[in-house]
């Protein structure tokens, strides 16, 4: 698999060195899509194919590494980049992350077989939807990398771009909101959930918040990097 990603990679940069980072960003998108299926099957109490899923979201994570580290790898040897290269690396970095905290979030789910009280299992998936629509988009945004390529970073290419970033910002706003709401309403169940209960879902939910966050990071660091050009 690795020599397979990074020859793919590599005769995708010689063409544009942002195709591989929207490649990057798809499988972000990916692991989190597949987040929201092993969240629907935990709350349908649907353990065995939360563990399928698990297991599919570490190798879509683990192919979105492999091109992380062939582009890292790359930046320091291309004369083709429009950008700063450090700026670069540095939007990589939270992006790299949407992957990371879904697999993270997935993982979590597999350790804990939990009966969740309905108004949870409502939040969960209320939540798990904005997420999903945090991440949708910013590989919306993503997707305008090319169009700025094929413009040479026109002015009205970079306006509609970052015209995108606030979108994403707000909606990972509405993620932390609907969050920390949920927060408070799992300690209302907390006889019903135990010590242990409480704590597994308090952390979960922080998990899932990162998600959004990341995307929000990378939003924000991908407008800093076409502004500094």
């Amino acid at each position: 698999m690795p020599t397979k990603y990074i020859r793919s990679v590599l005769g995708i940069f010689g063409e544009s060195p942002f195709k591989p980072v929207h490649t990057h960003a798809e499988k972000g998108g990916e692991a989190v899509r597949k987040l929201k299926e092993a969240v629907d099957a935990y709350c349908n109490k649907e353990y065995i194919t939360v563990s399928t899923l698990d297991t599919e979201i570490s190798g879509i994570e683990y192919e979105a590494d492999i091109i992380k580290q062939t582009i890292r790898k790359l930046i320091p040897s291309s004369m083709m980049l429009p950008v700063d290269p450090n700026d670069l690396l540095s939007f990589l970095k939270p992006q790299d992350s949407i992957a990371d905290n879904a697999h993270h979030t997935a993982h979590w789910l597999t350790l804990r077989e939990t009966v969740l009280p309905l108004e949870i299992q409502q939040g969960l998936l209320e939540l798990m939807e904005r997420i999903v629509k945090t991440v949708d988009a910013y590989e919306d945004m993503v997707d305008d990398i090319a169009k700025l390529l094929e413009t040479s970073f026109s002015k009205k290419e970079i306006k509609q771009i970052l015209k995108k970033v606030p979108i994403v910002e707000e909606l990972e706003h509405e993620v932390d909101i609907t969050k920390k709401q949920l927060q408070q309403k799992v300690f209302k169940y907390e006889d019903e959930l135990g010590g242990t209960g409480v704590f597994y879902m308090i952390s979960l939910l922080r998990d899932m918040g990162n998600i959004a966050d990341s995307a929000s990071k990378a939003a924000d660091r991908l407008r800093t990097m076409i502004l500094r050009r």
